[in-house]
């Protein structure tokens, strides 16, 4: 068996494939193979999820990313922040394929999450399209797609190039803040409909107390999603104004 730090071999990768079929959880998985939970999970993120994943598929694609790697980079992302600042590029890679494993778990595209991923770890916070699609390798077309979703979840945010007819793609300190705000709002509006589904069904009704019971709880969950976000902003905004 390999070492817990070490690659996953196929083999592993057939006790995995193996694992999921049997509907075992990532936990009895990493325990038959002696590896942490995270990195299970990783793997299967990374290849297509629970349902998807294929050990054969999963083996050929991490030694096509190990073999890139090895490969120059290309000169479009030749000069990158992370060198100019001592980053070690394998190191900073290797964050990059976590953080899409992990956005790909939270239910995001896996192009839609490479695309947050890429505007979070550069330092400037903001990509163009073109920029985007040349640091990604793929289609502007996958890139529009992409920034489109995050745009809907208020994600990110678009503000005209400074001189240049283009937008360039943003990220900031207040993303995940009006993400947050957004679904809070997506919860409010389930819960209004919901409740107002139980009149119709009639509130005594199985169906109807189904329906109120499952708006009570978006309703709950809604407020309390709001105020945690509110108490958030205000102790960040003391943190800030505090001197270190």
């Amino acid at each position: 068996m390999a070492m817990p730090g070490g690659r996953l071999t196929h083999h592993e990768r057939q006790a995995i494939a193996e694992g999921l079929g049997q509907g075992l959880s990532y936990t009895d998985i990493a325990g038959r193979l002696g590896r942490p939970i995270s990195t299970v999970t990783r793997e299967v993120a990374r290849n297509g999820g629970p349902t998807a994943y294929r050990a054969d598929a999963a083996h050929r694609a991490t030694t096509g990313r190990a073999r890139r790697r090895k490969q120059p980079t290309a000169p479009a992302a030749a000069t990158t922040a992370g060198d100019m600042h001592g980053r070690d590029p394998e190191a900073v890679l290797e964050l990059e394929e976590q953080f899409t494993a992990m956005m790909v778990a939270t239910g995001l595209p896996r192009m839609t999450a490479r695309v947050l991923t890429c505007l979070y770890v550069t330092d400037g916070g903001s990509l163009t399209a073109t920029e985007l699609a040349e640091r990604l390798q793929v289609s502007p077309a996958s890139v529009s797609k992409a920034v489109g979703e995050l745009e809907q979840q208020e994600l990110i945010r678009r503000e005209r190039d400074p001189g240049r007819r283009r937008d360039r793609y943003v990220i900031d300190a207040d993303a995940w803040f009006r993400g947050w705000m957004a679904s809070a709002r997506q919860n409010a509006m389930l819960a209004d409909f919901t409740l107002r589904g139980a009149q119709v069904l009639g509130t005594t009704t199985p169906a109807g107390t189904r329906m109120q019971d499952m708006g009570h709880f978006f309703e709950h969950v809604g407020r309390t999603m709001i105020e945690a976000a509110e108490q958030w902003r205000q102790a960040d905004a003391e943190r800030r104004s505090t001197p270190d």
